[in-house]
């Protein structure tokens, strides 16, 4: 187990898709000379939208990127957006590279490794909802009895070298009430298209999490891996 921040990303409208990964890359950088961020940031990575072909079935082209950066612990989530240095470095090249503050796109996590390797370069991740009237509690309860270990692991998903379930945990921001992040990590984005064939990729979940996760509202990202450090 462990603690991660993972955001949900879109580009400044004024950036053409093929640039926002060099003006990430840019702005991680100067995270990275913030003596704060080295210290509650443990790794970055920045994971862009896979541009090149068809979309994968199923997957958003409406959002850029999803960044996974791994925690000291459950405090720095907390401690990061109160930092003065992170306030004024970071803060005000936000607007030049995302849509909005990064603050209002991201959520805090619990990680559970399901298939513990080295991550790939290629990386399918669902960002599920529950269905309205179903809380919080009752997530947590019918997604353990959904069994991830297996099926997160299986079919489609056999190919998936590393798969992470998050758990998120702290309050997330409007518009981003999600409660479960899924990653999938292939080999490369051909192993991953083959692996998700033609079909939308909502259908190779069970009929058991399909009844409990608003699909719909669901969203998956196929991404490959355009910066990190270390």
């Amino acid at each position: 187990m462990g603690w991660k921040m993972i955001y949900l990303a879109r580009r400044n409208p004024s950036l053409a898709p093929e640039q926002f990964p060099q003006a990430w890359r840019e702005h991680s950088a100067l995270g990275a000379g913030c003596t704060n961020v080295r210290d509650k940031v443990l790794s970055v990575t920045q994971c862009s939208r896979v541009l090149e072909g068809a979309p994968l079935p199923g997957a958003a082209t409406d959002y850029d990127g999803v960044n996974l950066l791994v925690l000291r612990d459950l405090q720095a989530a907390t401690d990061i957006w109160n930092d003065a240095e992170t306030l004024a470095i970071m803060r005000p090249d936000e607007p030049r590279v995302f849509s909005t503050y990064v603050r209002e796109f991201t959520l805090v996590c619990e990680e559970q490794v399901m298939r513990d390797v080295p991550r790939s370069g290629v990386v399918l991740v669902g960002f599920l909802r529950r269905q309205s009237g179903l809380d919080a509690a009752a997530w947590r309860l019918r997604w353990m009895q959904s069994q991830p270990q297996h099926w997160m692991v299986s079919g489609a998903f056999a190919r998936a070298q590393r798969v992470v379930h998050n758990r998120v945990h702290l309050p997330p921001p409007a518009g981003y009430e999600y409660d479960s992040i899924c990653e999938w990590w292939f080999g490369s984005v051909q192993e991953a298209r083959e692996a998700i064939g033609a079909v939308d990729v909502r259908s190779h979940l069970p009929a058991a999490l399909a009844g409990m996760a608003d699909m719909p509202r669901s969203v998956f990202m196929f991404t490959q891996v355009t910066h990190s450090r270390p």
